[in-house]
């Protein structure tokens, strides 16, 4: 698990663009990794449609914004078009940085236990080091939270 502070994991990862995206393109420049655990499902639309619409506010910091979960990239590209989502989104198929950064965890709905992804969003600084890790947030609050922390 990456913790603050330290090196934030390399990735290379295909985005809903079918570019090819790995940390090494953000350096020298903050990134903001938020990771959803699917794409079209209330809250993760909420969280993604948070960041579009305060996407003049969130692009004056100077961060880039990439939005991380196990979905496919035709999935993240309906789910882009669809709500016209100003930032690339990322597919983790095998969990490589889901799990680096240690967002796979044991969740449970309705009674029913399962794994999924934690909704929990990372601040990358120029350096290429964490800077600040937001675990469990509430899609709502999302935008307020990496607005301060940026």
């Amino acid at each position: 698990m990456v913790e603050e502070g330290g090196p934030a994991p390399d990735f290379r990862l295909e985005s809903d663009e079918g570019e090819t995206v790995s940390l090494g393109d953000f350096e020298g420049r903050p990134l903001v990794l938020y990771f959803y655990p699917k794409d079209d499902t209330p809250g993760c639309t909420t969280q993604a449609c948070g960041i579009r619409d305060a996407w003049g506010e969130l692009q004056a910091t100077g961060a880039a914004i990439l939005g991380v979960s196990a979905d496919d990239v035709e999935s993240h590209r309906k789910f882009r078009e669809k709500h016209s989502l100003p930032f690339p989104l990322l597919s983790d198929p095998d969990r490589e940085l889901i799990d680096a950064f240690g967002f796979w965890k044991e969740k449970s709905y309705m009674g029913k236990t399962y794994m999924g992804i934690e909704r929990s969003t990372v601040i990358v600084g120029a350096d290429g080091n964490v800077k600040k890790v937001l675990r469990n947030v509430k899609p709502a609050e999302h935008v307020d939270l990496l607005l301060e922390s940026i």
